[in-house]
């Protein structure tokens, strides 16, 4: 297969844009030119690499043709700070898959340290998903749940995100007055983070409610509103410690202050050696070994 930067950047800035004529402005061509790159592109590889669908998709074949051309404008970008004569080198821009009390909790101090040589590019997802996006080459790194390396990707672990079951005293008055008894689960109005979000389900397993019963469910989908709707009495929920360490006395009461739900989380990143994502690495593993419960 033959390499052409041009058609490499057009398949970038189409999955990137989601159209061709948002690519086309992107690229400051003709939305024409943009699909003979891609076709060009895809002749080369002897394979469909986008379905034409609004927004396109990546078919398999190009998930990894689109992993390459995210690699060679990192290459391409590190190389010209490293030759450039300016003092002041442009940032590199690197994309990120995490989950969101990761992102809620310890991640952005971190990344604060590489503010001025990297622009970051977040993608927010369950610790469950992101490694989806690793896989599909959307991004460069993740924190993710999954410990199996995705397409040789290095899995490096961070440590266990522990979650414990929380809701307000007078929630918990009302709803657990003899504890969380799988009656008392069955009823319970539940927050969810969203329909993805199994952190509430594994506790229900764990303390024996497996019934299909229809309790009131709230879905927030962020990791700061997450929190605050179980501040405010919608209903109960798995919280981490970190968010829970930082609470006013009273404002919350542990469901059961036993029980907890642990999620390993690991780092995984392309085995590309680029010197951004070396540090972004060493900064990212730091914190994270430093802000979670050590596994095992």
């Amino acid at each position: 297969m033959r390499l052409d930067l041009a058609q490499l950047r057009a398949l970038r800035a189409t999955v990137d844009a989601g159209t061709l004529d948002a690519a086309a402005e992107v690229l400051h061509v003709t939305p024409s030119a943009v699909s003979q790159r891609i076709k060009a592109l895809e002749s080369a590889a002897g394979r469909v690499l986008l379905v034409r669908s609004r927004p396109v998709r990546v078919t398999r074949a190009g998930r990894a043709v689109l992993r390459l051309a995210r690699q060679v404008d990192l290459l391409a970008a590190e190389t010209a700070n490293e030759i450039g004569d300016e003092p002041a080198h442009a940032p590199v821009e690197l994309a990120i898959a995490v989950n969101a009390d990761s992102l809620g909790t310890w991640l952005l101090p971190a990344l604060a340290e590489l503010r001025e040589s990297i622009t970051f590019d977040l993608y927010r997802e369950d610790q469950d998903q992101t490694a989806l996006l690793l896989r599909e080459g959307t991004v460069v790194a993740a924190v993710t749940a999954a410990d199996q390396p995705v397409g040789g990707c290095p899995s490096t672990p961070l440590g266990v995100l522990r979650y414990r079951p929380a809701a307000t005293p007078t929630f918990a008055q009302r709803w657990f007055p003899d504890g969380t008894t799988p009656a008392a689960l069955g009823q319970a109005p539940m927050v969810n983070f969203d329909r993805d979000d199994d952190l509430q389900r594994r506790f229900l397993r764990e303390h024996g409610d497996s019934s299909a019963a229809t309790r009131p469910t709230h879905h927030v989908p962020t990791s700061d509103g997450f929190e605050q709707a179980v501040i405010a009495g919608f209903g109960w929920g798995m919280l981490t410690e970190a968010q829970l360490e930082r609470l006013e006395p009273n404002q919350l009461t542990l469901l059961d202050p036993q029980a907890t739900v642990d999620v390993p989380l690991y780092w995984q990143r392309w085995k590309l050696r680029p010197p951004s994502l070396d540090r972004l690495t060493h900064v990212v593993v730091t914190a994270g070994r430093a802000a979670q419960v050590p596994a095992g």
